[in-house]
């Protein structure tokens, strides 16, 4: 209901929103939770287990029980939570976990089944007989489980990822966070104020007191006024930190347009990466509960959150209201709501000494709320007096206090764990938690103004001073600073069912149960309850229920310890976290210069890593890609073919000492390549097995060209990185990518010279430009690099021009190329010619082989040390027992040898045990006329000459072949250096 005179909404601006496909009416300000507790409305959901009703509990993101499904079709956002959710024109939600309607929800019969679903029942009862787990018990349990559901349909939103630099990140926009802004923010810090509501102020939107005279909210006001004139400060509401990580890093969702209907192009959220160089905790606190028989009821709320509906929103959630808690807090709950003319119908404290401080309200004192009714809702409570008397009071609601917990789960994402005060019956934060993170506020256990707004002035002050920012003290505002009191009181005594995890359905009995089963330490009892295992992570039960193990294994708190706090603090989508990783954006498209002119002749386009090749060129006529694959072999072998190599690594290196880097990088020598040379190298990885090959031409003295395959170029980028930094950053050289910088074609085939000779300024010769040379060229003017390289066996180039002349060059060498019998030539072929002649690829290099399963073995320099070489020495990683490369051939009438089969004696059955290799790479060879292919085969270099059986099981294929050298084509080389 809605109380007049009450809240910060604008009445004068009226929302019409629909919950459950009824029509409903707020205001400008409400959130949907607010909203419809002024419609009356105190049902918004069904617990996950037992589909009991629940309600609003909380006013922040901490909500369990409130979590509702915004939205439809491919926009549908599951279990958003009601009490951070703004209310906008034309909102739609709907209730979750139930059916058919909230009202009347079948699946609530499981509370009927209650006593047979306790703790641990899965692990009891789903045991027999062992097959149905998986068949029967598992798709039932999984069907039955969960909150909300996703549409399944390709989201069609925006998302965004972004970073931020700070000398001050300061988490929480409250009294402590707003005086830590300041202070830092006057010095001239950067600083950024993160504060996961819509506005800021924290505490200070919900309460009636004073700050230096003035409504506290008008001082948080002011403040936010005078921060927003700073250039050095960022304010970010609705921007939640959600985890803190090595080095200054923090991790924070920013709520971009969870409050409009149409977002107008604006992301949803951003997520943002925030780099601190010191940061501020001032998340405040979380009010707990206390256990008691139903004390779940829709219309049972924290006392600090009914304080925050009245006074920030103006609403309650009946008439008739009691107040029941352990501490001073509680009182402030009762006085404000006599203040704005409700029926407080009790006071309930629980510490029989305990003065009244709200005023004219009845009061019992040592008296405790043992018992709630009511179906759908509170309807009334029963108060257990100090003697022993029970009666019953009639009630819409109550407002629960047990005590408030700090906000710290962000001072224990780096493993660090809280530590016990037993004056506020808490956990508190350890110093130093996280570097470089100090805490403010109530945060660390300061429950009044006055002391939130003196931690947050002197963390600022600390702040400043780390940095070597000239601090001075800021004048502190007066503020109310009374003393925080409290006793404890964990759960009231009494039959039935008291709950501490309103998420997840976990009660007192189900903490006492796993104890009794020996489940005693925390992180056991945590898995066996699922206590604290919900999206709220049991932010206003764990204490609760640590205590309750406490009790129950004859140990205080600080021996029962807590469970380990992990990001994120709040859930975050996965679309906030992949931003960018959409579509394209998860696997962009990368073109090469001759990609329009291959569209255009209609090849087909593949992935290469994340580049796009032509598969094949087919040509008029050709029906099927084997026809023109064939064609662009033969082309090759007999006229000249055009390929674009431009997606293959290229890393310049330059230094005096890049020769001596190389040396340590690859497994053969480089120092003593003389310049205008080129030579094929291996590198390994830190194991010892083979990383990459590749070839790397000495330009000049100082400057050096590696290329790497496509699909390793930023692996072994990285790689340099590493062995850079690590082991030779002493040297002086220096090395960056610049494979985009280059366009590169293969110029391949016995009339490759004849073409570039028609092409180039000045022509070449074998004196020139022999095998494995490189020599700079111009082409029409242009400067070029030319290498005597082959990949397909035969005499062949490679001409690189900067890539803005990529595309002309292309296709003059293709329309050159076709004068001469010859064209472009694809991927097929590609893997056609380099099969033919033994040349691995990354079909090869498969993360298991060494250098001596490839054949390499005396590649490995026995001169000089080079990553990987010790560690390749080791016993296993050499010798007859290894898989080796080999050639193979069909023997048998089926001439197919697919990729992936497996290889086995000729006489031996097709069983793992016996499994003796695979086949890597698979060709129909138009040059010898059969089908070819690689294979790692055990032993294989000694069986050459030998038939093996080749299986493959998934496609049906059983046939023998005959083990050969790896060349099956020109094996003495010659047409390669001819």
């Amino acid at each position: 209901m809605r109380v007049n005179g009450k809240g910060r909404i604008d009445r004068n601006s009226p929302i019409s929103f629909r919950f459950d496909g009824h029509a409903h009416v707020g205001f400008a300000g409400d959130t949907l939770a607010s909203a419809l507790m002024g419609d009356g409305v105190r049902l918004l959901g069904r617990s996950f287990k037992y589909h009991r009703p629940r309600g609003a509990m909380t006013a922040g993101s901490e909500e369990p029980n409130a979590l509702v499904t915004m939205r439809s079709g491919a926009r549908r956002d599951p279990n958003i939570r009601a009490t951070v959710q703004e209310l906008y024109d034309g909102l739609d939600a709907q209730s979750q976990n139930r059916w058919p309607s909230l009202g009347f929800d079948v699946l609530g019969l499981n509370d009927l089944a209650a006593p047979f679903f306790g703790a641990g029942f899965y692990y009891k009862t789903f045991m027999w007989p062992k097959t149905f787990w998986e068949k029967l018990y598992e798709p039932v349990i999984r069907r039955a489980a969960g909150l909300g559901a996703l549409s399944g349909e390709p989201l069609d939103e925006a998302y965004e990822k972004a970073f931020a630099f700070c000398d001050a990140l300061i988490i929480g926009g409250g009294p402590a966070g707003l005086m830590a802004a300041l202070t830092a923010g006057r010095s001239g810090a950067r600083v950024i104020l993160c504060e996961e509501d819509r506005e800021f102020g924290g505490r200070l939107l919900s309460e009636v007191e004073e700050i230096d005279g003035q409504p506290a909210d008008d001082w948080a006001a002011g403040a936010v006024a005078e921060l927003r004139t700073m250039d050095n400060a960022r304010l970010m509401s609705r921007c939640t930190v959600t985890g803190a990580y090595d080095q200054g890093t923090y991790g924070a969702l920013e709520r971009v347009a969870h409050h409009v209907g149409d977002p107008k192009g604006a992301p949803v959220e951003c997520f943002w990466r925030i780099h601190a160089k010191r940061a501020i905790l001032c998340a405040g606190a979380l009010e707990r509960h206390v256990g008691f028989q139903n004390n779940d009821k829709p219309g049972i709320m924290m006392a600090g959150a009914m304080r925050s509906y009245l006074n920030r929103w103006g609403v309650v959630p009946g008439k008739a209201l009691a107040v029941f808690g352990n501490n001073d807090d509680a009182h402030r709950t009762a006085r404000d709501l006599a203040k704005a003319g409700l029926h407080v119908a009790a006071l309930i404290d629980s510490r029989a000494d305990a003065p009244n401080l709200a005023g004219d309200v009845p009061y019992f004192p040592g008296a405790q709320v043992s018992r709630a009714y009511g179906r759908l809702g509170l309807e009334a409570i029963q108060i257990l007096r100090p003697d022993g008397s029970q009666f019953r009071m009639q009630v819409q609601g109550l407002a629960v206090s047990g005590g408030w917990n700090p906000s710290l789960h962000l001072s224990c994402h780096m493993n660090t764990r809280p530590i016990w005060n037993d004056t506020i019956a808490s956990f508190v934060p350890t110093n130093d938690a996280v570097p470089g993170m100090s805490v403010a506020g109530a945060a660390k256990g300061t429950f009044s103004t006055a002391g939130c707004l003196t931690d947050g002035a002197q963390a600022g002050l600390d702040v400043l001073r780390d940095l070597g920012f000239s601090a001075h003290s800021p004048e502190v505002p007066e503020a109310e600073d009374a003393p925080y009191r409290i006793r404890r009181l964990w759960t009231v005594p009494g039959k039935g069912r008291a709950w501490l995890d309103f998420q997840n359905d976990v009660t007192v009995k189900d903490v006492k149960q796993a104890a009794q089963e020996n489940f005693r330490s925390v992180e056991h009892m945590k898995r066996y309850t699922t206590q604290g295992m919900a999206p709220d992570q049991g932010k206003s039960s764990n204490v609760l229920a640590l205590a309750v193990l406490a009790d129950a294994t004859g140990r205080d708190i600080p021996d029962t310890g807590t469970t380990t706090f992990r990001p994120p603090f709040t859930p975050v989508s996965i679309a906030a976290i992949g931003a960018g990783s959409q579509g394209k954006g998860y696997a962009p498209e990368r073109f090469t210069t001759s990609h329009q002119a291959s569209e255009m002749a209609g090849a087909p386009m593949i992935e290469a890593g994340l580049w796009y090749r032509p598969n094949y060129v087919p040509e008029e006529g050709e029906k099927t890609w084997r026809q023109s694959c064939d064609r662009e072999v033969h082309m090759v072998r007999e006229h000249v073919g055009i390929c674009d190599v431009s997606t293959l690594g290229k890393i310049e290196l330059q230094g005096p000492d890049v020769g001596q880097f190389l040396d340590f990088v690859y497994a053969n020598t480089f120092s003593t390549l003389k310049s205008g040379r080129v030579r094929y190298g291996l590198m390994l990885r830190e194991d010892g097995f083979v990383l990459d090959d590749g070839t790397c031409a000495r330009l000049d003295v100082n400057r050096w060209l590696m290329t790497t395959t496509t699909a390793a170029a930023g692996q072994v980028m990285q790689h340099l990185d590493w062995v850079h930094q690590a082991f030779c950053s002493g040297l002086k050289m220096r090395f960056a990518s610049v494979t985009e910088q280059w366009a590169q074609f293969a110029v391949a085939g016995p009339k490759s010279r004849e073409l570039l000779n028609g092409l180039l300024d000045a022509p070449i010769d074998d004196a020139q430009c022999g095998y494995m040379q490189c020599v700079p060229v111009t082409v029409g003017g242009v400067k070029a690099r030319l290498f005597r390289i082959s990949f397909s066996g035969e005499h062949a180039y490679e001409i690189a021009v900067p890539a803005r002349f990529g595309t002309s060059l292309f296709e003059e060498l293709v329309a050159r190329a076709k004068t001469l019998g010859g064209g472009a030539y694809g991927m097929e072929a590609l893997n056609v010619l380099r099969i033919e002649k033994g040349f691995v690829t990354h079909a090869e290099i498969n993360g298991t082989a060494t250098a001596d399963d490839l054949g390499y073995g005396r590649m490995v320099s026995a001169k000089k040390d080079c990553i990987g070489k010790v560690m390749s020495r080791r016993p296993g990683l050499s010798g007859p027992e290894r898989a080796q490369l080999v050639g193979l051939r069909p023997t048998a009438a089926i001439k197919e040898m697919p990729a992936g089969a497996h290889l086995f004696e000729a006489q031996s059955t097709a069983t793992r045990e016996n499994d003796l290799g695979y086949v890597t790479s698979t060709c129909y060879s138009p040059t010898l006329g059969e089908v070819r292919a690689l294979a790692l085969l055990q032993n294989g270099r000694a069986r050459h000459g030998e038939v093996i059986k080749l299986v493959d099981h998934l496609r049906g294929v059983e046939t023998l072949c005959e083990v050969t050298d790896p060349v099956a084509f020109d094996p003495e080389g010659g047409r390669l250096r001819g």
